[in-house]
């Protein structure tokens, strides 16, 4: 079975009822995680960005800090897992400033680990491979924001 095209459920939804709409939503919502994440992020914390942000970072310093560090390969496998949720909570919000304030809130997190990601091939690629993000964000930004979170980047180590 093919699935709809978003033009035809749109089409769709405008001839649905506020109650079809709220089943609809609330179904879409049971299945799973990430629906039901992305609901939540649109329904209570859209209008506050600033505490959506302070939220994410709240969790990636916990995250950071139950890393098991007895080698290399657990500290990979967690600071990963880290770098993937806080991609999947930068998608909610599609909103270049909040994707770049917890990008450099995820290396700042990640340069001040210890052991430090230096003496590891694969956590150093993952620190450029996010400051160029970065990078390329503050190129989209404009010129004011911009150079705020330049000062910011340039107090990380390269």
């Amino acid at each position: 079975m093919k699935a709809s095209s978003i033009s035809q459920i749109k089409k769709e939804l405008q001839y649905s009822t506020k109650d079809e709409l709220i089943e609809i939503v609330l179904r879409i919502g049971k299945y799973k995680v990430e629906n039901k994440e992305l609901l939540s992020y649109l329904l209570f914390d859209s209008s506050d960005e600033e505490g959506y942000i302070e939220k994410i970072k709240m969790y990636i310093d916990f995250q950071f800090e139950i890393i098991n560090r007895e080698n290399y390969y657990y500290i990979k496998k967690s600071v990963r897992k880290i770098l993937r949720t806080t991609k999947r909570f930068i998608k909610y919000t599609k909103n270049i400033e909040t994707e770049t304030t917890l990008l450099i809130h995820f290396c700042r997190n990640l340069e001040e680990m210890d052991p430090t990601y230096k003496y590891n091939q694969v956590l150093t690629n993952m620190y450029q491979r996010q400051l160029g993000l970065v990078e390329k964000n503050l190129n989209k930004m404009h010129e004011d924001l911009s150079y705020d979170f330049r000062r910011e980047v340039d107090t990380l180590v390269r």
